[in-house]
C-alpha cells in the first residue's frame, strides 16, 4: 500500500494528520464519506477491506479493470466524525497491496 505516492508528506503519521484536518475543514460529520481503494483482483482482498467497515452502514460499488488484474472498490459509509474516516483509511492501509485514493 502506498499512501505517500505524490504526497509531500515524509511519513504516514504526517499523511494522517493532515488528512484530519482537511476532512474537518472540508465535511460536515456526520455523513456519508466516500472511501476508493484499488486492490489486486482477490476475493479475499475484498472481504479483508469489508471487515473494516463491519458495524458501520455502507453501500459498495466495484469495477474490475480491462484486464481484469485490478478492482476498483468505491465504500460509501456513514462517519461520524473525521477521526472515524483516518482509522478507517489506517486499517486498510494493513491490507497488503491496497492502493488508498
Amino acid at each position: 500500500m502506498d499512501i505517500l505516492q505524490g504526497n509531500q508528506h515524509a511519513n504516514p503519521e504526517d499523511f494522517y494528520k493532515s488528512l484530519k484536518e482537511k476532512l474537518e475543514d472540508h465535511h460536515d460529520f456526520p455523513e456519508d464519506y466516500l472511501f476508493k481503494f484499488i486492490i489486486p483482483t482477490d476475493q479475499a482482498k475484498l472481504t479483508e477491506i469489508y471487515k473494516v467497515f463491519d458495524g458501520i452502514k455502507f453501500t459498495l460499488g466495484n469495477r474490475e479493470s480491462k484486464n481484469g488484474k485490478y478492482t476498483a472498490c468505491n465504500i460509501s459509509a456513514f462517519v461520524l466524525d473525521a477521526n472515524q474516516v483516518v482509522t478507517i483509511y489506517q486499517e486498510v492501509a494493513k491490507i497488503e497491496g491496497v492502493i488508498l485514493l
